[in-house]
């Protein structure tokens, strides 16, 4: 028994234990027709019109190392043979709740995808620390698609949706190798969506934050990007995305953040749109968007001016 249970821990030391931060471990190709999200993009079996694009993609399963963990993902590449720049999507949610899905994937990037984009994101690790030691899994990313054949590895963007935008903008005060960058509709100061919403306190800071009520001012510091905005990446350019209606996410923090950044004279643009959290009613708008921001100042690796 003793034999047994070492030989286990040498075969998977074997496997993991020389593993490096970002490397891909695992990668499953995903038939579509076999997830959920299938009922809604087919009718009698056979793509509805808007999802004809997805026969152009395919869609992966993917774990990567992170600081000594596996962590699980989705990728999605072009079919076409070719080198591709990258956008890292960041999810939104928190532990179980708004987990990255084939469903998200398809909804919120594979039009962009289709464009010639390899799409990767992750799940985050299991403890979730809501902006804290998880962000490393983000940032890890940038390691894992060296691994990625289709995937340019120097052309890095990252789009980051309600969470997911605070952990972009985390992204970009840790990271210098994010080209460029979208938000939607993503907190940037906490203590804000305490007043707004206080649910969020209770229900999600305080079960996620470590030492979340002794140590509260700091970590909802390091978290809200209005405190440090002039530490972002000053070669990187963010396009922030708003809906006047949300009701998650007080608008009034894309403001204030567009503001700072002003001041700051960072390359940015606020866009606001009269939707809510998800940009219900503006999906193609919310489409057309972020390709065109990400094929001026990603796809052409310039800095080229957005056009409105």
């Amino acid at each position: 028994m003793i034999k047994t249970t070492l030989l286990i821990f040498s075969l998977f030391f074997t496997v993991f234990g020389f593993a490096q931060n970002g490397e891909l471990l695992s990668k499953k190709l995903v038939n579509i027709s076999q997830t959920p999200i299938w009922n809604k993009v087919s009718k009698n079996d056979t793509l509805k019109t808007n999802f004809k694009h997805l026969n152009k993609l395919d869609f992966h399963f993917i774990t990567y190392q992170s600081d000594n963990l596996i962590v699980k993902g989705i990728l999605v590449e072009p079919k076409k043979e070719g080198k591709y720049p990258v956008v890292i999507f960041n999810r939104g949610g928190n532990r179980d709740f708004g987990q990255l899905t084939i469903a998200t994937m398809i909804m919120l990037t594979s039009k962009l995808a289709e464009q010639g984009y390899v799409i990767i994101g992750s799940n985050y690790r299991e403890k979730d620390e809501f902006g804290g030691a998880e962000i490393n899994d983000v940032l890890h990313l940038t390691e894992t698609v060296k691994g990625i054949k289709k995937a340019d590895p120097n052309r890095i963007g990252m789009f980051g949706w309600s969470r997911g935008g605070m952990m972009t903008y985390l992204a970009l005060q840790k990271s210098d190798k994010i080209k460029t960058a979208i938000i939607g509709n993503g907190a940037s100061d906490l203590f804000n969506t305490v007043k707004f919403r206080p649910i969020m306190e209770t229900n999600v800071f305080a079960e996620c934050i470590p030492n979340y009520w002794k140590n509260k001012e700091s970590e909802l510091k390091k978290r809200s990007a209005i405190y440090w905005a002039n530490e972002l990446d000053q070669n990187s350019s963010l396009l922030i995305l708003c809906g006047t209606n949300d009701k998650r996410v007080n608008p009034e923090q894309a403001d204030k953040i567009a503001n700072k950044l002003k001041e700051l004279d960072y390359d940015f643009e606020l866009r606001k749109f009269e939707t809510d959290h998800f940009f219900s009613n503006k999906k193609t708008e919310l489409n057309d968007l972020v390709i065109t921001w990400f094929n001026k100042r990603l796809k052409t690796n310039t800095n080229s001016v957005y056009s409105k």
